[in-house]
């Protein structure tokens, strides 16, 4: 397992992983996968401030994840959202772990002290939507701390929306 910085050359694959969650569950809010331009321009942007990371196993990228900006007030300058997205075939290998603990890693180093986690949310499980991804970041450590009820909408149904936290650093008052 290799995880490496992501580069513009893994647009095509990174957007291939995404659109299987665009097209085929409530995990991504999104109704039509990015083109390949706006794809690579998030990627580009992201790496402008924050890690976007890839990891690799046989040369073949298995999922990615990013952080970027929680708010675009200078007062949450401490803070991130994270994102991940692995290949719909490639879970329960360790990837999502691997990847969220060098994210972890690169943004303490950056001075960022809490990580934020938007998920979709089931109001009862279906072939969209579980709560596998809340129980995904429970395991490293984030707890739930606000829902949005019926704030999503897609394949004709509404989903809800968590907030999950995970404080990494010490809030030390600097007078």
């Amino acid at each position: 397992m290799i995880i490496r910085d992501a580069t513009i050359n893994d647009t095509e694959r990174l957007l291939n992983i995404y659109a299987y969650y665009v097209k085929n569950t409530a995990i991504s809010f999104e109704y039509k996968v990015p083109s390949v331009e706006e794809f690579q321009s998030r990627i580009v942007n992201t790496l402008k401030k924050y890690p976007y990371l890839v990891i690799e196993e046989d040369r073949e990228i298995k999922g990615y994840a990013y952080a970027g900006a929680f708010h675009p007030r200078a007062a949450y300058s401490h803070c991130c959202e994270l994102s991940i997205y692995l290949d719909y075939q490639a879970k329960h290998h360790g990837y999502g772990r691997a990847l969220y603990e060098e994210l972890e890693k690169r943004l303490r180093e950056m001075g960022i002290l809490n990580l934020y986690a938007c998920i979709g949310y089931p109001i009862e499980e279906d072939e969209y939507l579980t709560r596998d991804s809340e129980h995904f970041h429970e395991h490293l450590g984030f707890v739930k701390n606000g829902e949005f009820h019926k704030c999503g909408y897609k394949f004709h149904r509404w989903y809800n929306m968590i907030w999950m936290e995970k404080i990494i650093g010490h809030h030390e008052r600097n007078n």
